[in-house]
């Protein structure tokens, strides 16, 4: 009965252990369709995923379908495009222009679709059918609940 009631204990303690580990800032699940992590976008039509390793946060955004659009690295207002996601070579940031240049014209206004009071991105739908993204550094401090809609 004692050993019961020991391993009764052990696997509810595994059980929180584990849910303990999925509160942390998760540092997998980059380059997902639907990573293990809140979606922290500002735009109905994205889903923005943070992911934080070794003091880099890495920023992934995905359609409403699940479709990997593109992701940046950022630390300290510096910014580097990586290479996932079906629009990479569309990505730019205050340090890098597209790898990709396009003759598509901006079918939409440019939207925010993350800020976090230090960074932000848009999402710019284009005439051909792909989405030009754009990370920046923000000058304005912003409670990341007020710049998020959806901020968890």
């Amino acid at each position: 009965m004692q050993k019961q009631v020991a391993r009764a204990v052990f696997a509810v303690l595994a059980v929180f252990a584990s849910g303990a580990a999925f509160a942390a800032s998760p540092s997998t699940g980059l380059g997902q369709a639907w990573p293990n992590t809140a979606d922290v976008s500002a735009h109905p039509n994205f889903h923005v995923y943070v992911f934080t390793l070794g003091g880099v946060q890495y920023l992934q955004v995905n359609d409403m379908n699940g479709n990997v659009l593109g992701a940046v690295g950022t630390a300290g207002g510096q910014f580097i495009t990586l290479p996932i996601g079906r629009f990479a070579q569309l990505v730019a940031t205050e340090q890098q222009p597209a790898a990709a240049t396009t003759n598509a014209t901006p079918a939409a206004v440019p939207a925010t679709v993350y800020n976090d009071g230090a960074t932000a991105l848009t999402a710019t739908p284009m005439s051909d059918g792909t989405v030009q993204l754009r990370a920046t550094v923000t000058r304005a401090v912003c409670d990341p609940v007020d710049c998020n809609i959806k901020a968890e």
